[in-house]
C-alpha cells in the first residue's frame, strides 16, 4: 500500500494483534477474511497500512484496491480492476494473470462476454483461480477499503470469492489457499436501505469470515495522539479540548490540531465541508429538522424540536427516521434525539444564516420559558435568549443559572454565567435590570471573582476584584470598599503578588473601625495575617491575629475563627509540626465544618496533612488528603486552591513512599479532571518518569509547566524536575544554572529563599560532583578546583535554607535528609567519597524516600568500595537492587550492576529472588497475563486505563528479565510466582 502515516498508530494494539493472527492462519493455509467496519475518520486506513505493511516486510503479496463514491454512475469491478493492474505491472506476477485470460480482460473494462450470465461466471471463477494461483506462489493479503462505495458488480464478485471462491476450505487434506481478504466500510454511512447492508449481513454468516468493529479510540489514546501529531508542546488545556471535542476520532483529532492557533473557535472549515456533504444528501424537510436540532443543541426532547420546527407529527418523524437511517441523529432516552457527533452538530450550526440563528434559538427560548421557571433549564433558556438579542431576558436568566450553578456546588459553571450577566449589565436599561439585595455591578464582580478562585482560575479571579475595585465609587459604602479590598488581596496572594496584597489588606483593615467590632473587620485583620504573614512580617501576623480571635469568639463568627486558629497554628510554637499546632488545626477543621465553611475547613485539612508529612509521618498525611479531597469534591471545590495543593502532596506521599505505579495512575486520574493551573499537581509523576529513564518526556512536561503567567508552585515542580533531568544527564552546567534560575524566581519579596532550595541543591552537586571527580581522574585541576567552588557553594545555600526555613525555624525530616545528601555530594567534589557522610544521608532518607534512600546507598557503596570495605559494599548493593527492580528504576537498576561488575562485588549482589519483586497490583496484572488478556482487557478488569496497564506489564517484563508477555508467563509459573490453581480461580 502507497500510502504512509508520519504518526504512531495508536491505541489499536488489540485489533492489530487479532488481524495479525488471522495472517498468520493464511500463511498457513487456512484462507479467511475480516469485515472491517469504523466510522469515517475513526482510522480504518491508518490500521489497514500498518497490517499491510507488516505483511510485505514478512514476504506477503500485497494487493489494495479502492472504492471510489461516483454517485449514481459507478465504474463496474472498479477495486478489482485497481488490484489486476498492480499484478500486471509486477513483473513477477503478471505471468500467472496471463494465465487467467477470463479475469484479465476486466482490465479492459466490462466486456460483452461478462454481461451474460455463463460470461459473469467465467470471470468470478477465474478471478478466484487467479488469487488461488498467486497464493500458491507466495501469501496473499487482498486488502478492499470503502466497501460503502462499492459498484454492484463488484459486490457480487466479493460474494462469489468468500462464499463460493478462495476461501472454501481444502478438501481431502490438502492444504487450502494462502489468502487473507480485509475489507473495510464506514459503519455511519450504512442508512437502512444500504446496498451493502443485505450483503454485509450474509457474509458474516461464513464460517471464514468475522467482523471487526473499529471502536473510538478512549481519550488517554487521542490525547497521546494529538502530542504525537504537533511538534511543539501543546497546553494541557489546548488537549483536553481537543480530546474532548474529537470523541475519539482519529481524523477529526488531526484536523482540530491542525486548525489550532487560528482564528476562531469553530469547526475547522476542511472538517466542516467534510461533516455537511452527508448533511445534503438529506431532503430539504430532513435538513431543516437537523438544522433546528442543532440550535437546541447536542441534545434535543422530541417534543421540544416538534413545536420550534413547527411540522406536521407525520412530516417531522418522517424527517427524523432520515436523520437517524442516515446516522446523523440517535435516539436516546426519554423521547430524545441527539447528534452521532458534536462535530457534525457544530458543522450544521456554523452553516445557519445569521436570521435563521437568531429566530430559531428565540423559538426555543420562548417554549422553554413557556415550561415554567424551572432552575435546571435557567442556563438553557440564558443561552436561547443572548443569542436571540434578548439581553434583558438573557440577564436575568444567567443569574438565575448562577444561583442554580452556586447551589449545586459548581464554580465554573457559575462564573460562566455571573460573566454573561456582566456582559449584558450595560446593555440592559436600569429599569429592566433585576431588583433586589446585592444584585448590583460591583457585587456581582466580587461573587464572579470567588466563582473564579473556586475554580481554580486565580488570575481571573485577580482581574475580576480589580474591576470591582474600579467600579467602588467615593461615596461607595465603606464596608464594601473594605471588603473589596481584602477580597482582592487573598486573590492576589494565590497568583504570588505578595506586596500587593500586603498592600490592599492593609487598607482594608484601616477602612474599618476595630470599634465597634464586626464580622467585616474580622474578615479583614484574617486577610492581614496571611498577607503579613506572606511577606514575612511575623510580629504583625501574631499581634493581629491573636486580637482579630477574640474578637471573632466574642461576635461567634464561628468560620472566621477557625481561619485564624489555622493561621496561628502555622505562626506560633514550633507550627503545624508540633502536636500544638495540630490540636489547633483539629479544632479550627471542627468549627469550620460547623460553620458550613468548606474553603476553610479544606484549608485546615491541607495543613494537617502538610503538618503530618514535614514531621515525617508520611502514612498518617494520607487519612487528612483523602478527607479533605473527598470534603471538596461533595462542595464542588475540587479546583481550588487547597485541594488541588492537596492533589499535589497526595501523589508526593505516594511518590516518596515508593508507590510509584498507584503516583502515576493517580497522576493520570488527577491530568483528566484538573484545569490547566492545575497542572503542576502532577509533578511527581514526572520524578517516576526520570527515575525509570523517560528523561526528554518528562523534561518537556515540565517545561510546558512554565508556559502562561508566573506560577510559584508550577515554577517549584518544574525546578526540581528540569535540575534532576540535568543532573541525570551529566550536565553539571545545565544542573547549576536551574537551581539558580529556580530560587531566584521563587524567592518572596523579603528575600527569603524557597525552603525547595535545599533539594535543588542536592539535585544539582550530584552532577557537579561527578565533573569535580571526573576533572581530577583527568589531571584537570582547574575544573576540578572550579566545580569544588561550585559544590561549597550550593551546599552553603542547601544548608542555609534546611537551618532556617521560611518559618524562620530548622526543616523538618525532609529538609534535614537532602542536607544530609547535599553535605554528602559536596564531600565527594572537594575531597573524596566519605563512607561516613553517605551513611548518614541514607539514615536520614530512612523517614520513607524508598528511591533518595536507595541513591545515597548507591554513593555510599561506591565510597564503602573505595575504602575497601567490600562486604558492606556488596550489601548495600544488594538492597539497592531490590528497590531499583521493585520501583522498577531502570537507570539506577543499570548503576548499580555496573558497580558491581566493575568492584567484583560477587554474583549475590546482583542476582536477588524474583519471587519477591512484584507489586500487588503487578501480581493481579501478571494473573490476567496468564488467561491471555490484552492491556485493555486486563484495565477493564482492573478499572485502570489501557496505557496504565501497558506499563504494568512493562514493568513486569524488566523485573522477570523476559523478552515477551509469553515468556514472562513462563518463568512466572517456573519461579512459583504463579500456580495453575491460582489462575483459574480468579
Amino acid at each position: 500500500m502507497a500510502q504512509t502515516f508520519g504518526t504512531p498508530l495508536i491505541g489499536r494494539d488489540e485489533e492489530v494483534a487479532r488481524l495479525s493472527r488471522v495472517l498468520e492462519r493464511a500463511r498457513a493455509g487456512e484462507a479467511r477474511a475480516v469485515l472491517v467496519a469504523g466510522d469515517a475518520g475513526v482510522g480504518k486506513t491508518r490500521m489497514l497500512t500498518e497490517i499491510a505493511g507488516r505483511a510485505a516486510r514478512s514476504g506477503v503479496t500485497v494487493l489494495t484496491g479502492h472504492c471510489v463514491d461516483l454517485g449514481d454512475v459507478g465504474l463496474p469491478y472498479l477495486p478489482f480492476t485497481e488490484v489486476l493492474g498492480a499484478v500486471a505491472a509486477d513483473e513477477r506476477l503478471a505471468p500467472v494473470l496471463a494465465a487467467h485470460p477470463e479475469a484479465e480482460r476486466m482490465l479492459g473494462g466490462a466486456p460483452d462476454a461478462v454481461r451474460d450470465v455463463g460470461g459473469r461466471l467465467r470471470l468470478f471463477e477465474g478471478t478466484a483461480a487467479l488469487f488461488a494461483d498467486l497464493s500458491d506462489a507466495a501469501p496473499v493479503l487482498l486488502v478492499l477499503e470503502d466497501l460503502h462505495w462499492a459498484d454492484q458488480s463488484s459486490r457480487d464478485l466479493l460474494r462469489f470469492l468468500l462464499s463460493r471462491g478462495v476461501l472454501q476450505p481444502a478438501t481431502g487434506g490438502t492444504a487450502g489457499h494462502r489468502l487473507a481478504v480485509l475489507a473495510s466500510y464506514r459503519a455511519d454511512d450504512l442508512h437502512r436501505r444500504h446496498p451493502l447492508r443485505p450483503l454485509l449481513a450474509e457474509l458474516v454468516r461464513l464460517p471464514a469470515v468475522e467482523r471487526l468493529e473499529l471502536r473510538p479510540l478512549a481519550d488517554a489514546e487521542v490525547a497521546r495522539l494529538v502530542r504525537s501529531v504537533e511538534d511543539r508542546p501543546l497546553p494541557d488545556a489546548t488537549v483536553r479540548r481537543i480530546v474532548e471535542r474529537a470523541e475519539g476520532n482519529a481524523f477529526y483529532a488531526e484536523e482540530l490540531v491542525a486548525a489550532t492557533g487560528s482564528e476562531g473557535s469553530g469547526v475547522p472549515s476542511g472538517l466542516a465541508d467534510v461533516l455537511l456533504i452527508r448533511v445534503e444528501q438529506l431532503s430539504d424537510t430532513a435538513q431543516q429538522v437537523l438544522r433546528t436540532a442543532a440550535v437546541a443543541g447536542r441534545r434535543v426532547e422530541h417534543d421540544l424540536l416538534r413545536d420550534a420546527v413547527g411540522l406536521p407529527d407525520d412530516a417531522l418523524e418522517s424527517a427524523l427516521r432520515e436523520a437517524v437511517g442516515h446516522q446523523l441523529l440517535v435516539a436516546g432516552e426519554r423521547d430524545t434525539y441527539s447528534f452521532r457527533h458534536a462535530l457534525a452538530r457544530e458543522a450544521v450550526y456554523g452553516d445557519l444564516l445569521p436570521g435563521e440563528r437568531a429566530r430559531l434559538h428565540g423559538a426555543f427560548a420562548r417554549l422553554l420559558a413557556g415550561r415554567g421557571p424551572a432552575a435546571d433549564t435557567a442556563a438553557e433558556r440564558a443561552h436561547h435568549y443572548r443569542e436571540s438579542h434578548d439581553p434583558a431576558a438573557a440577564l436575568a436568566a444567567s443569574l438565575e443559572a448562577a444561583g442554580h450553578a452556586q447551589r449545586v456546588g459548581a464554580p465554573a459553571e457559575e462564573l460562566r454565567h455571573l460573566e454573561a450577566a456582566l456582559d449584558l449589565w450595560e446593555a440592559v436599561p436600569a429599569a429592566e435590570r433585576p431588583a433586589g439585595d446585592g444584585v448590583d455591578r460591583v457585587t456581582l464582580m466580587l461573587r464572579a471573582s470567588a466563582a473564579a478562585a473556586h475554580a481554580g482560575e486565580s488570575h481571573r479571579a485577580v482581574s475580576l476584584t480589580r474591576a470591582a475595585l474600579a467600579g467602588v465609587g467615593q461615596d461607595a459604602d465603606s464596608e464594601l470598599a473594605a471588603r473589596v479590598r481584602y477580597t482582592l488581596a487573598g486573590n492576589l496572594i494565590g497568583v504570588d503578588s505578595l506586596r500587593a496584597a500586603y498592600a490592599y489588606s492593609s487598607e482594608a483593615l484601616e477602612m474599618i473601625p476595630a470599634e465597634p467590632p464586626s464580622p467585616t473587620w474580622v474578615w479583614a485583620a484574617a486577610t492581614h495575617v496571611l498577607a503579613a504573614r506572606q511577606v514575612g512580617d511575623d510580629d504583625t501576623a501574631l499581634r493581629v491575629g491573636r486580637r482579630a480571635l477574640a474578637v471573632a469568639e466574642r461576635l461567634r463568627v464561628t468560620d472566621a475563627q477557625a481561619d485564624l486558629l489555622v493561621s496561628l497554628a502555622n505562626l506560633e510554637g514550633d507550627g503545624r509540626r508540633s502536636p500544638e499546632g495540630r490540636a489547633r488545626l483539629t479544632e479550627a477543621r471542627e468549627l469550620a465544618r460547623r460553620a458550613g465553611n468548606a474553603p476553610v475547613e479544606l484549608r485546615a485539612l491541607y495543613n494537617l496533612a502538610v503538618g503530618a508529612y514535614e514531621s515525617g509521618e508520611l502514612e498518617e498525611s494520607l487519612p487528612w488528603l483523602a478527607e479533605g479531597l473527598d470534603r471538596a469534591r461533595r462542595a464542588g471545590l475540587s479546583s481550588s486552591p487547597y485541594p488541588m495543593e492537596m492533589r499535589y502532596l497526595h501523589l508526593v506521599v505516594l511518590y516518596t513512599l515508593g508507590r510509584w505505579d498507584a503516583c502515576v495512575e493517580a497522576a493520570e486520574a488527577d491530568a483528566a479532571v484538573l484545569p490547566a493551573s492545575g497542572g503542576y499537581t502532577v509533578a511527581p509523576a514526572l520524578h517516576v518518569a526520570l527515575a525509570r529513564g523517560e528523561l526528554d518526556r518528562a523534561a518537556d512536561r515540565a517545561r510546558a509547566l512554565l508556559d502562561g503567567p508566573f506560577d510559584w508552585m508550577a515554577t517549584l515542580v518544574a525546578g526540581i524536575a528540569l535540575t534532576d533531568a540535568a543532573a541525570l544527564r551529566g550536565d553539571a552546567e545545565a544542573a547549576v544554572a536551574q537551581v539558580r534560575t529556580t530560587v531566584d524566581a521563587l524567592t518572596d519579596v523579603s528575600g527569603t529563599g524557597p525552603d525547595v532550595a535545599v533539594r535543588l541543591a542536592a539535585l544539582a552537586l550530584a552532577a557537579v560532583a561527578d565533573a569535580a571527580v571526573e576533572a581530577r581522574l583527568t589531571g584537570d585541576e582547574d575544573a576540578a578546583s572550579r566545580w569544588a567552588g561550585t559544590a561549597r557553594e550550593l551546599a552553603d545555600l542547601a544548608r542555609e535554607r534546611a537551618l532556617r526555613g521560611v518559618t524562620g525555624r530548622p526543616q523538618g525530616p525532609e529538609g534535614m535528609a537532602w542536607l544530609a545528601r547535599a553535605e554528602a555530594e559536596e564531600a565527594r567534589a572537594v575531597t573524596g567519597p566519605d563512607p561516613a557522610v553517605w551513611e548518614k544521608a541514607v539514615t536520614a532518607f530512612a523517614y520513607g524516600d524508598a528511591y533518595e534512600r536507595a541513591r545515597c546507598r548507591l554513593r555510599y557503596a561506591e565510597a564503602l568500595l573505595v575504602a575497601e570495605r567490600r562486604e558492606e559494599a556488596a550489601g548495600e548493593a544488594r538492597a539497592v537492587r531490590e528497590t531499583a527492580v521493585r520501583l522498577g528504576a531502570g537507570p539506577l537498576l543499570d548503576r548499580v550492576d555496573a558497580l558491581v561488575r566493575r568492584g567484583r562485588l560477587g554474583e549475590g549482589a546482583g542476582a536477588p529472588g524474583r519471587a519477591s519483586v512484584l507489586t500487588a497490583r503487578e501480581g493481579d496484572v501478571l494473573r490476567l497475563l496468564a488467561l491471555g488478556r490484552s492491556n485493555r482487557q486486563i484495565g477493564e478488569e482492573l478499572f485502570i486505563s489501557g496505557k496504565t496497564a501497558s506499563v504494568h506489564v512493562s514493568n513486569i517484563l524488566a523485573k522477570l528479565g523476559a523478552g515477551s508477555r509469553t515468556e514472562a508467563v513462563a518463568i512466572a509459573y517456573r519461579e512459583g510466582l504463579l500456580t495453575p490453581g491460582a489462575v483459574a480461580a480468579g
